[in-house]
């Protein structure tokens, strides 16, 4: 038991980040980034969570079939969204093949006896995936940023990885071919057909033990022919969703055409709320963004939070009812399926 003790400190001392250096600016004082706005306050801990869980039912469904095999490539300015899972989805457009997030691991932690199980398979065998061209990685939490995947995709497609302040020696542990490292609001040409810019974000970052905050967390505005996509990636509720549609509607690609934002991991909301979005602020932040299309991430695939596996759905549904919002405006996807917007 104590050789056990000491072999997991061991590896979560030595997982973490690299320590970031840089200029101070409004969100990194020198040592650590920090979220912009008013400081959250919660009422009480971790421990007070931890010793009160409240889990809504989840149910498994480890012998779902995965979707069809997508297409190779699609052309023009149409767009495809395949959900995979949690915060991954492959985007076909302009010939472009783009992954968020990527996961296919079974489990996501530090080791394979430490961590959190999939509960629900990939919408997309990897085996049926296109070839990949970029890789959008938001921060380095082992639900967004699993090293295994990444692994595999290097060898396999050698894809461009693009990842905030000081997040890119991760894929390039494993082989991968990182851009530029962005910081919020900064903009880079990824590709010829392909411009990204980073978000703020409202959340945290750690990789071990005593890495708190070392590296960044962002969303990402992708600015493509068919207008432009906005890939929240992990964040609690704030005054940023406005000042990302400002953004999104002076860049060249225009006003924010698809949103994707996370719905899930919410309860309980005292704990949660200041680093991930509840279905109600979600839709808070749909509005904020002028109502464009918009899919839910982050749900369905790990049980992190205390809400239930159809809670981040039903909560949804509910707020966007409550608002008179047409429900095909904000849509739930599901693993697998292929949507197509124009």
């Amino acid at each position: 038991m104590i050789r056990r003790y000491s072999t997991l400190v061991f590896l979560l001392l030595a997982a973490c980040a690299p320590r970031y250096k840089g200029p101070v600016t409004d969100h990194f004082n020198g040592k650590k980034f920090v979220n912009t706005g008013p400081p959250v306050v919660r009422q009480g801990g971790l421990f007070k969570w931890l010793l009160h869980r409240d889990k809504g039912p989840w149910l498994d469904n480890p012998n779902a079939q995965p979707g069809p095999k997508p297409q190779t490539r699609i052309y023009g300015d149409s767009l495809v969204v395949t959900f995979v899972g949690h915060s991954s989805f492959l985007l076909q457009t302009d010939g472009l093949n783009i992954l968020t997030d990527p996961v296919w691991s079974n489990k996501i932690g530090p080791t394979k006896w430490l961590g959190i199980k999939r509960r629900r398979p990939p919408g997309i065998r990897y085996e049926d995936l296109p070839p990949i061209d970029v890789v959008m990685l938001s921060h380095c939490h082992y639900d967004h940023l699993d090293l295994h995947t990444l692994k595999r995709l290097a060898k396999d497609f050698n894809p461009l990885m693009v990842t905030p302040l000081g997040v890119s020696y991760l894929p390039k542990k494993v082989g991968g071919k990182t851009t530029r490292e962005l910081d919020w609001n900064d903009t880079l040409r990824v590709l010829p057909n392909l411009t990204v810019t980073a978000t703020e974000a409202r959340h945290f970052s750690n990789r071990g033990m005593g890495d708190r905050d070392r590296t960044l967390w962002a969303g990402y505005l992708l600015h493509t022919r068919f207008g432009t996509i906005y890939f929240a990636g992990d964040t609690g509720y704030g005054d940023l969703f406005p000042k990302i549609a400002q953004r999104a509607a002076q860049s060249p690609s225009g006003p924010v055409k698809l949103a994707m934002l996370p719905i899930g991991s919410y309860r309980p909301t005292w704990f949660m709320a200041p680093v991930h979005m509840s279905p109600i602020g979600a839709v808070q932040a749909f509005s904020d963004l002028g109502r464009p299309q918009t899919v839910g991430i982050h749900f369905g695939t790990f049980q992190q939070g205390d809400d239930g596996l159809f809670e981040p759905r039903d909560d949804l549904t509910a707020e966007l009812l409550k608002q008179k919002i047409p429900l095909q405006r904000f849509t739930v996807p599901v693993e697998g399926k292929g949507v197509v917007y124009k």
